[in-house]
């Protein structure tokens, strides 16, 4: 793709995040519209949603109102094994969320960055941050592809159904190998392709911004890491998330084509 249609596919997933961001005012949404459903006929509460991704009931009523609107597609706490002192990036911040509940397992010691390229979620999680008086946590405007985050900073990268968004994920594990330090690590949840989506869908840009047309195969990402520098490459596909992928866009039958996936790896 060139520069030009690579923009365009970021204006657009920026136009609908910013969307998200306006519409979706507290946790307790009755019609959550996910990170892969545009559908806001949904009956389906953010707190079920998350539920179905992996987030336990104490994770979700510690969080600030507000930040958790059901963007995601699996639960990156659970693999990053987060220690305190730790400087963490998430990648794709929206409203705080993972931040937020990053926050706590780093301590006062620790620093957790969220990184997000639409302005309305920056200012949604740094109202939060600041209102909930998150002192270990703070949130910049920045594309995934060119992180405003110096080099060998952090120690894990946390990420939840954002690089699938990206039309340069190459250029994202350069950036995300360039920004840890030795020894530092992946923990990220994200769709991936078991099977090639068909034309019409590949081609459907909204399809795109809801985490579903910008999927790549298991080997694909693999030899993208790999070639990055990453070392002890994990990706496991989870079959269980077809239960709440099908919900996603019921007419397509998404879950035969696509699957949440744990993603990790070291630097």
């Amino acid at each position: 793709m060139s520069e030009v249609q690579n923009d365009q596919i970021r204006n657009n997933v920026r136009e609908n995040y910013k969307e998200i961001a306006l519409r979706v005012v507290s946790n307790d949404n009755c019609c959550a519209p996910s990170c892969c459903t545009p559908d806001e006929n949904q009956n389906i509460s953010i707190e079920e949603i998350s539920k179905k991704m992996g987030y336990t009931t104490e994770e979700l009523k510690n969080i600030p109102n507000g930040a958790n609107m059901g963007l995601g597609c699996g639960n990156p706490q659970a693999i990053a094994d987060l220690k305190e002192g730790e400087t963490v990036l998430d990648l794709g911040s929206g409203g705080g969320f993972d931040c937020f509940l990053a926050s706590p397992k780093v301590g006062d010691k620790g620093r957790v960055i969220g990184v997000d390229m639409t302005p309305e979620m920056i200012t949604k999680a740094r109202n939060n941050a600041e209102k909930n008086q998150f002192k270990n946590v703070e949130f910049r405007l920045g594309e995934v592809e060119n992180l405003p985050v110096a080099d060998s900073f952090v120690d894990v990268i946390i990420s939840n159904c954002v690089i699938n968004l990206s039309p340069n994920k190459r250029r994202v594990f350069n950036e995300a190998y360039r920004v840890l330090k030795e020894g530092g690590r992946l923990a990220i949840s994200d769709v991936v392709m078991t099977t090639e989506l068909p034309k019409e869908l590949q081609a459907d840009i909204q399809l795109y911004s809801g985490c579903i047309s910008g999927a790549s195969t298991i080997d694909y990402l693999a030899d993208l890491m790999k070639q990055a520098g990453f070392k002890n490459i994990s990706i496991i596909p989870k079959d269980e998330s077809k239960e709440f992928i099908k919900e996603w866009a019921p007419e397509h039958k998404l879950e035969e084509y696509i699957v949440s996936a744990t993603i990790t790896a070291v630097k």
